[in-house]
């Protein structure tokens, strides 16, 4: 899925995410509202991801959106 399906898609698609970034609150995914560089922001505050490894996870979750 591309990343404007995803924001498109942000209610359902949020679910998912919640399901494998668990740490991420429903106020969490209200402000990341389908903005990619929000949810690579909140990985790394919540995961202490660094932003090559939160960005790599992302482009990951969204190619795996498409299964």
């Amino acid at each position: 899925m591309n990343w404007d399906q995803i924001k498109n898609n942000w209610k359902a698609v949020s679910d998912n995410i919640k399901i494998s970034w668990g740490k991420l609150s429903d106020d969490d995914l209200a402000a990341i509202a389908g903005q990619r560089d929000q949810l690579v922001t909140m990985l790394q505050e919540r995961y202490g991801y660094a932003t090559v490894v939160a960005q790599t996870k992302v482009d990951e979750f969204a190619e795996g959106s498409d299964r």
